[in-house]
């Protein structure tokens, strides 16, 4: 639960510390006080969103922090202990700065965390019922999260929820590959096309290079032969006259000299390997000259083939060597297209079978609606009759739409129907309630769900707003008996409500020297009797409005 609340620098709060305790607390105070100023500054303390607008006059910051006991959240206490958050206590401290610039702040237990992660905290901690929450009670939204809320069923609305996401997934992934399909198109048209020219003529990796080799070749065979020929009768088959002759006779000459002079033997050497290396060329020379292919045939297929090679780079501008490498890429990519083209067609598959298993989880859900519409129907037509409602009647309408486009909600249409005068039909809540009406429903329905979800601290801001006279008294017996099992926070402006709380702050407003200051002080009985018969009678309190206001607080307070 709330234990404490420090506001600085805040609207017209200066600085404000209040410590909260257990059961009811009513907030009263004349209009435009500021009644509600705390309970804004715990929203932003919670995640809301910041606005520098809420700093105070002449001040830098505002700072907000709250104090809770989670001794009982286990679900709390998990959220901090999976942040490294928690603390031996079991307290948890919620920390808000806003400055100038536009700039906030968020820290839980003194640790930096962002504003969503502060405002999913939040959502475990306090739930707060605005004044205007009953409008919200004509949007079929809000009707279906109020029945979601009442049954409790998380793990249906998970499932239904899980199934949509994957549905949806499915879906956008089919729609962009029908849209990248029909885009590809033309681009697949073409790349057959360069494929079927490509395979055609079946270039193998690295073969360009070797038919330019083998081209050089022929085209130059006569060549070749003739210097080999010439070149080998130079080196070795013109007699004495061959240069293997005269280095063989240079090897007999350093032969001889070297038994004369021991140095000139490595010369010698040398000489001698160098004619045998000269000889194995010449070898290798005639044997090359007598396997020369003079191919002209072979040579016009490989010209063909060399002239077929430079107009396709040509084509795809490319370097010949690369049309091998590119001729696989484009392949790839047609693959690419044509596996898109069977993914869609598993797609379609999946989809249905997605769109099968939402329907399941989304009928599950439908039928867990039904059963908690009965019973809460039931509770609510109970309490309109305690709120001055005697012949009012209640009943929740559900259309399950089996046609209806999937959606993370289910296939439920919802619509609160009431009657309030005998003989009337039912009809939608927005054709027959009034105002007054209208706020008693909707408060009875938020005691009721209040009873039935596990948020530890409940906030009513002036939801009694339109109400009056017994039925007044009827909502702080409500208020005061939810008090008793869960911490009820309610900002009022009826004697009666305020009443019914087991404690009771008074928001007063101040000025000093042009400033104006803004205070919550709790109340004890003798003060909180003249508060009581300022409610009943005004700004005038007289000795009949503190008798009033003390039977009615001995009334309400034995609720």
């Amino acid at each position: 639960m709330l234990t404490s609340l420090q506001i600085k620098n805040f609207a017209i709060v200066s600085e404000l510390n209040i410590d909260w305790r257990s059961g009811m607390t009513a907030i009263t105070g004349e209009t435009g006080a500021g009644k509600s100023i705390a309970i804004d500054a715990l929203s932003l303390c919670l995640g809301e969103r910041a606005d520098v607008n809420a700093i105070r006059p002449q001040s830098n910051k505002a700072e907000i922090s709250a104090q809770f006991d989670i001794r009982n959240l286990p679900q709390a206490q998990q959220f901090l202990s999976e942040l490294l958050l928690d603390d031996e206590e079991q307290n948890c401290i919620l920390r808000r700065v806003i400055t100038r610039n536009g700039r906030s702040k968020s820290f839980i237990n003194g640790s930096s965390v962002t504003a969503a992660q502060l405002k999913e905290l939040g959502q475990m901690l306090i739930a707060i019922h605005g004044q205007h929450a009953h409008q919200l009670l004509l949007k079929p939204e809000h009707q279906l999260g109020l029945l979601d809320a009442y049954a409790g069923h998380n793990n249906l609305l998970n499932a239904v929820k899980a199934q949509y996401t994957h549905y949806h997934k499915l879906q956008k992934e089919h729609a962009q590959l029908l849209k990248q399909q029909q885009a590809q198109a033309a681009k697949k048209q073409l790349l057959e096309y360069q494929v079927e020219e490509l395979d055609e003529f079946a270039l193998q990796e690295g073969e360009y290079e070797q038919i330019e080799i083998e081209h050089n070749r022929l085209s130059h065979s006569q060549t070749l032969v003739e210097n080999c020929q010439r070149e080998l009768m130079s080196l070795y088959e013109q007699d004495d006259q061959t240069v293997l002759s005269q280095l063989q006779h240079s090897v007999q000459t350093f032969s001889e000299l070297s038994s004369l002079d021991k140095s000139l033997e490595g010369i010698s050497t040398m000489l001698n390997e160098a004619a045998v290396q000269l000889e194995e060329a010449c070898r290798e020379i005639r044997s090359y000259g007598e396997n020369i292919e003079q191919d002209p045939l072979r040579l016009q297929e490989i010209e063909e083939r060399l002239t077929q090679a430079m107009a396709l780079s040509r084509k795809h501008q490319i370097q010949p060597d690369q049309l091998a490498a590119h001729h696989q890429a484009l392949k790839q990519a047609l693959d690419n297209i044509c596996s898109d083209n069977a993914r869609i067609d598993d797609l379609e598959h999946e989809i249905a079978e997605a769109l099968h298993a939402y329907h399941i989880s989304a009928s599950q859900l439908s039928e867990s609606r039904v059963q908690s519409a009965e019973k809460l129907n039931e509770l609510i037509t109970q309490s309109m009759h305690e709120l001055s409602m005697e012949n009012g009647r209640f009943a929740i309408e559900l259309i399950k739409e089996h046609d209806r486009r999937p959606n993370e909600l289910g296939m439920d249409n919802i619509d609160f129907l009431v009657s309030t005068n005998p003989g009337q039909p039912m009809q939608p809540l927005a054709k027959v309630a009034s105002g007054g009406e209208l706020s008693r429903i909707s408060l009875a329905i938020q005691v009721i769900i209040a009873n039935k979800v596990t948020t530890p601290t409940l906030i009513f801001d002036e939801v009694d707003v339109g109400i009056s006279g017994p039925t007044a008294s009827q909502v702080g017996k409500q208020l005061r008996l939810l008090g008793k099992s869960t911490q009820v926070i309610c900002v009022t402006h009826l004697p009666q409500v305020a009443c019914s709380g087991h404690q009771q702050f008074f928001v007063k407003k101040e000025v000093d020297n042009a400033q104006t200051y803004t205070s919550m002080v709790p109340l004890n009985e003798h003060h909180r009797i003249d508060e009581i018969a300022r409610l009943l009678g005004g700004d005038s309190v007289s000795e009949t409005t503190r008798a009033s206001a003390k039977e009615l607080l001995v009334v309400q307070g034995a609720a």
